[in-house]
């Protein structure tokens, strides 16, 4: 699936996520108590998925890899830094565990277990190499305005396996031409396929903004049949991404969901990463938006899926940006922080202008 970007560059360097040009380091929700009857620990690992690393220490210690609690997957490609929950009672057989891609650095314990979405996000670094002095330029530039506008929330390639088409299968699965046994297979192939959705969706409303910003209002309305005057006048555009009535915003960096009604006012609130909006990972129950941005979405819904569905935040803002130039290497060492959920691989997207 081709997607859009809302800057018009282009910018040539070399990533290919490996342990050593790629880490990533989980931010937890909270701060373990150090006592309870759960043990904490905080495990590096490289080359693994994480599947594999719970597959690890199942085999170690005898225990069911479901009683291991985990906030979130981890990319195989990288060296990554994460917390794992076990009951307390497997806490020494820790001191006998070794493994050539795993390393225990810290232990500790919390009154529950560790359950998915329990992290604030994930802090990364990346070498970027073959950068030449120019490019450098363009990567600055870039980054300070992903620093000021954020960027948007897509999912990455690894959501869609190695051949970028595993949501193919999710659908097959929904439209009743393929039967899996395998619970977690196919949810994970449904959850595919619902990605694949939020991110054709975002990928049109870029495309929007993009005419909007390129031809003018009038045209974009136009190009995509909406009522005149819904997108408002380029002096109102506080921020890339343009804002419709209906449209299901979310406070941010988490909260609950609300409606837009004034647009000048939840574009404000967006400006000023306050409210972000949020677009469809379509299922049973999902909140709809209501009004234009509903016309837009629907497209995107799909009723057969049989999962809850849910909402997505369609934009992001990266933290604590940090860029380096090592002009002897022509390596750029980059380190940055995104909220749970959202992918750095975007951000190098976003970099080289693809």
């Amino acid at each position: 699936m081709q997607l859009l970007y809302p800057y018009a560059h282009r910018c040539t360097f070399h990533f290919r996520p490996s342990p050593r040009d790629f880490t990533v380091e989980e931010i937890p929700l909270y701060p373990f108590s150090g006592e309870g009857e759960h043990t904490i620990i905080k495990v590096r690992k490289k080359g693994l998925s994480t599947w594999e690393l719970l597959d690890i220490f199942s085999a170690s210690f005898g225990i069911k890899r479901r009683e291991i609690g985990y906030a979130g997957l981890k990319d195989k490609h990288a060296m990554t830094i994460q917390h794992l929950s076990l009951p307390s009672t497997y806490e020494k057989e820790l001191e006998r565990f070794t493994h050539e891609k795993v390393k225990i650095l810290e232990v500790t314990r919390h009154r529950n277990k560790i359950r998915i979405g329990h992290l604030k996000g994930n802090r990364f670094f990346l070498r970027l190499k073959k950068v030449a002095p120019a490019q450098r330029t363009i990567i600055d530039s870039v980054l300070k305005r992903i620093e000021t506008e954020g960027m948007p929330n897509y999912f990455g390639v690894q959501r869609f396996g190695v051949k970028g088409d595993n949501w193919q299968e999710g659908k097959r699965i929904v439209d009743g031409e393929l039967k899996l046994r395998d619970r977690k297979l196919r949810e994970f192939l449904i959850g595919a396929y619902q990605s694949s959705l939020f991110n054709a969706w975002l990928s049109k409303r870029i495309e929007m903004s993009l005419l909007a910003q390129g031809l003018g209002e009038r045209e974009a309305e136009k190009a995509f049949a909406l009522p005149q005057g819904v997108l408002g006048d380029r002096k109102d555009a506080a921020h890339f991404l343009r804002l419709l009535h209906g449209e299901l915003m979310m406070h941010y960096p988490y909260g609950k969901l609300f409606v837009a009604d004034d647009i000048r006012e939840v574009t404000r609130r967006f400006q000023d990463r306050d409210a972000v909006p949020t677009g469809p990972l379509p299922g049973k129950k999902m909140p709809e938006a209501q009004n234009v941005a509903k016309t837009l979405e629907q497209p995107f819904y799909d009723a057969k899926i049989p999962v809850r569905g849910t909402r997505r935040y369609a934009w992001v803002f990266p933290d604590a940006i940090e860029g380096y130039y090592v002009e002897e290497e022509a390596h750029y060492h980059l380190r940055f922080s995104l909220p749970k959920g959202s992918y750095a691989t975007i951000l190098v997207d976003l970099l080289a202008g693809r």
